[in-house]
């Protein structure tokens, strides 16, 4: 498939995003860009002298803003979502990869908690103040993500790492799907889209404590992979252009590895409806936040 390259984010002045996990690799990269488009852009993080840092450093007519946001702990995110304010669009970006086997303050598995409950919950917290989408940044891994919603938490199953967020990535394409289906279901002209970096030079897997994952984040991405400004367009993309809700893009290379921005397919399991609806039922349980749109 021959795409051509995508750089050319439309000027976004007038506009207001949050861009969770903003202090490196996509994250980083995206609210860089959004403010050098003229937006402005609240940075969710949990460190926020780290953030002040990040945003100093963003140039533009936009500006960047920094909030503290922890979203492996749903109370820090339901005080994010109180105080941040309307915004446009709510990129949710934040995540971890291959740590060691946990679980947050509120007792859910590190994975899931950090790179689906938390942004879960923020969307729909946050919900009735966004003007335009949500845009949720998943992973080609959740191609060999298998969600058992009944042991969410590793339990009953030996634990794997990378098993644990590949499951977590499936879990936020069956988030994708099931809110744009409420979503259209209500009459909503809200839209949801997704997107994954494909194989970008990133810190995510660097800092793992998994001896495998902190060399591949720290040599194999580097080596083989786009650096973080590429891995970011799909994201960019997702955000920024006039694409139908439920849209997944992706780098357009073979198997999405590399690339430029374009619409790319998901497993057989993120497009499982009945699969969608048990793992959203399953997130209101642990998380008490449903949907409102009032």
């Amino acid at each position: 498939m021959s795409v051509r390259p995508w750089t050319a984010v439309p000027d976004q002045r007038g506009r207001r995003f949050v861009v969770t996990g903003a202090t490196s690799g996509i994250g980083l990269m995206t609210a860089r860009v959004l403010v050098h488009r003229g937006a402005e852009v609240v940075l969710g993080v949990r460190n926020v002298e780290k953030g002040a840092a990040a945003a100093d450093r963003m140039t533009g007519p936009g500006r960047a803003v920094v909030e503290r946001l922890d979203v492996s702990d749903l109370a820090s995110v339901e005080a994010f979502a109180e105080r941040v304010g309307d915004v446009d669009v709510l990129v949710n970006n934040a995540g971890i990869l291959g740590v060691a086997q946990g679980t947050s303050v509120d007792g859910v598995e590190l994975h899931l908690a950090t790179n689906h409950l938390g942004h879960h919950a923020l969307a729909l917290r946050m919900l009735p103040r966004i003007g335009d989408r949500v845009v949720v940044v998943s992973s080609n891994s959740h191609r060999h993500g298998e969600l058992d919603v009944s042991d969410l938490g590793w339990q009953r199953r030996p634990y794997k790492p990378y098993a644990a967020y590949a499951a977590s990535k499936l879990a936020n394409m069956l988030f994708l799907l099931e809110l744009q289906r409420r979503l259209t279901q209500d009459g909503s002209t809200l839209r949801v889209t997704g997107a994954h970096p494909g194989s970008t030079a990133t810190a995510i897997t660097a800092s793992s404590g998994h001896g495998f994952f902190s060399w591949l984040g720290s040599w194999g991405h580097q080596l083989v992979g786009m650096p973080a400004w590429r891995g970011a367009l799909p994201t960019l993309y997702a955000a920024t252009m006039d694409v139908p809700g439920n849209s997944y893009i992706g780098p357009h290379g073979p198997g999405e590895f590399l690339g430029w921005p374009t619409m790319v397919g998901r497993s057989a399991a993120a497009a499982d409806p009945a699969l969608a609806r048990a793992c959203w039922d399953a997130s209101v349980e642990l998380s008490g936040v449903g949907l409102s749109l009032r």
